[in-house]
């Protein structure tokens, strides 16, 4: 019998996952907490599109059906799409749905003996003779059941299941509103119709300002209108897209392409490339004042204070690039929707929220906190073993410790997929397990660990120099794609240029058809 392959989680990266281990061979087993595939797109809100052009956010063996003709589809075009790439390729067979996994646990080498090891799993192989994966599965009878592995691969995502609930000081929490506090997946939770009348005739104050929030915001005002306007309570301004042509220009051409790539400092890079990129930061600068000065203009955010204070690489570089509703600004003009700032915190009163420092509250009968999720705790306590549970975060002050994004040089026989994040997440997804397949099927060995390890210390220095401070821990390669892709495609021994000339290998944008198969 060949190697056994347990997949946690059945979104995006699970089938994805799926479906190019059955391509080498092995036997995938996918557990899904849920009664359906496609992870965070089978709850969202109804306003909710796809964020990149759809251009970018496709698999490279199965495009976008030509009826599709939206730059953006919503969350029931994306569903469809999803659910007949998982026909297409015959993946719902291999899907336990309903099954939760509690937790996992390696079974093997003892703790001093892998501590010990140089090199991945002792030998450098993904799968060993002396190691398996013991996968604690509950179904929705609460029936537990164990099953041993040969290989786990975690796709449990970071945007779901446990929500980030901000921490109050006693008696400013939401024990002290008299109104309703909910978080938005939540919100998310309810079919479109029941969303609409929880929220309508509501004094509603929405407390995020990343996409969630915006799309939250839009169907509250298209409720309420300006009778009862809906505030959206922010810390920190954002870079939030109108649309993906900053003054007509597409752009791809600024951020998506090989030449984009020159002007920033990459993990690993030579004297040359380090030179190169120091010689060209003018133009670097110069992008991103381009596109700053559409955003600004487009939205009007000089009339509404809403001028970031950081620059727009470092938002695509922090993956925190957001699209804006259509029509949000028109809403914030007419007045359905309030923008306020919080940058000190806030807390709970009876009326509402009391923004610090404020003596008059933002009444509110309802607030939906859009306060993203806890992914970090999630990935965490899928583990059994501390030891694993540490290694798996690392240090707080780093981002997370996978040498590719995907392994962890010291828990063997596992990979991570679909946790850090880049522009278009689908595409970068199937790049990492095309590669995963790849180190499975014995085409490539992973380096030492230790080369692993600086490996990953390389990115993070990236990470911080171009990241927020506040979301490098994100793991975003939002700005460096391709020299991303790049090593992924000189470890399975792929050409990575893929077009046709100089030409258009320097300056034409990079996606997903372009690792198609030949």
């Amino acid at each position: 019998m060949g190697k056994q392959v347990a997949i946690i989680g059945a979104g995006i990266s699970g089938l994805l996952a799926c479906k190019y281990t059955l391509s080498k061979g092995f036997h995938p087993i996918v557990f899904e907490n849920s009664s359906s595939i496609g992870g965070v797109w089978t709850k969202t809100v109804e306003t909710t599109k796809i964020q990149t052009p759809k251009e970018f956010y496709q698999f490279s063996d199965f495009p976008w059906p030509s009826e599709v003709t939206e730059g953006h589809p919503d969350q029931n075009q994306v569903l469809n799409y999803i659910q007949s790439y998982a026909q297409h390729f015959d993946l719902l067979n291999y899907i336990k749905f309903n099954n939760k996994v509690s937790g996992i646990e390696y079974e093997g080498p003892s703790g001093d003996e892998m501590r010990a090891w140089s090199h991945w799993g002792g030998t450098g192989e993904p799968f060993s003779s002396g190691g398996k994966w013991k996968v604690v599965v509950e179904d929705k009878q609460s029936l537990s059941t164990k099953i041993h592995v040969d290989f786990v691969i975690l796709c449990i995502g970071r945007f779901s299941d446990v929500p980030n609930i901000p921490e109050f000081p006693p008696n400013k929490g939401p024990e002290a509103f008299h109104g309703e506090v909910v978080h938005s997946m939540n919100y998310a939770d309810m079919d479109y119709g029941s969303a609409a009348k929880f929220v309508e005739g509501k004094q509603v104050t929405v407390v995020g300002f990343q996409k969630f929030a915006m799309d939250i915001a839009m169907e509250c005002s298209n409720a309420n209108r300006v009778e009862n306007p809906c505030t959206v309570l922010y810390k920190t301004e954002h870079w939030n897209l109108p649309d993906y042509l900053p003054w007509g220009f597409p752009i791809a051409y600024l951020y998506f392409n090989r030449f984009s790539e020159l002007l920033v400092h990459k993990p690993g890079e030579g004297i040359l490339l380090s030179l190169l990129a120091t010689i060209l930061s003018p133009v670097r600068w110069g992008f991103s004042k381009f596109v700053e000065s559409y955003i600004n203009k487009k939205l009007g955010l000089t009339k509404y204070g809403m001028v970031p204070k950081h620059s727009f690489l470092q938002e695509i570089s922090s993956c925190m690039i957001a699209t804006v509703p259509e029509k949000f600004f028109d809403r914030v003009r007419e007045g359905s929707i309030i923008l306020k700032k919080s940058p000190g915190g806030f807390g709970f009163c009876q009326e509402g929220v009391l923004v610090n420092g404020e003596s008059s509250p933002v009444k509110s009968d309802l607030v939906i906190l859009a306060t993203g999720f806890r992914g970090e705790k999630k990935l965490k306590d899928m583990f059994v073993s501390p030891t694993f549970q540490d290694y798996i975060l690392g240090s707080p002050k780093s981002i997370l410790p996978l040498y590719r994004e995907c392994i962890h040089g010291r828990i063997p026989q596992l990979a991570v997929i679909g946790f850090s994040e880049s522009i278009s997440n689908l595409y970068t997804s199937e790049m990492r397990c095309r590669w995963l397949a790849e180190l499975l099927g014995g085409t490539f060995k992973l380096p030492s660990i230790k080369e692993m390890e600086k490996d990953v210390e390389k990115w993070d220095a990236y990470a911080k120099r171009y990241a927020s401070s506040q979301y490098y821990r994100r793991s975003c390669i939002g700005a460096l794609h391709l020299w991303y892709n790049d090593q992924l495609c000189k470890d399975m021994g792929w050409n990575p240029k893929r077009k046709k000339g100089l030409f258009a290998e320097l300056f034409e944008p990079y996606g997903p058809m372009d690792y198609a198969s030949s």
